[in-house]
């Protein structure tokens, strides 16, 4: 199997693996939300953290939705700039979540990894989206 032929599922297993983490940390993001307070802080200070990542990982899947609903209708799935795009910033969302976790990075930190990680192919995506569908031209 060449490495171009291996892009599609290596793009579906990485955008998996991120996805399964962004769901775990949905699940226990009470200890993530304590990683990112003060040792005295308040109920308040915690629902305001407790918010703000949940409003992060809903972001966070939403762009999943955006990036599966590629993928799958057969749009972006054979990019090859596309899937190395993807591939690379989910290995590294992957990578950075898990250190988020282990370590118990403060929570401004998610932003930038949703940012780069997961904002980035999402935009791509829907430029493709927009490329294909919207001018009626061959994907690229």
């Amino acid at each position: 199997m060449s490495a171009i032929s291996s892009l599609v599922p290596s793009r579906f297993l990485t955008l998996t693996a991120h996805l399964v983490i962004v769901i775990t940390i949905f699940w226990s993001r009470e200890s993530n939300v304590l990683a990112c307070l003060p040792l005295d802080y308040t109920s308040q200070q915690f629902t305001s953290r407790d918010t703000e990542l949940i409003v992060a990982l809903s972001v966070t899947l939403g762009m999943f939705a955006i990036e599966y609903a590629g993928f799958l209708s057969g749009i972006s799935m054979f990019n090859n700039s596309q899937s190395l795009l993807s591939v690379g910033a989910h290995v590294s969302a992957s990578v950075a979540l898990l250190f988020f976790i282990f370590e118990a990075w403060p929570c401004f930190v998610y932003w930038w990894i949703m940012a780069f990680c997961s904002a980035l192919p999402a935009f791509t995506e829907i430029v493709i989206f927009i490329a294909v569908i919207g001018w009626k031209r061959k994907p690229l």
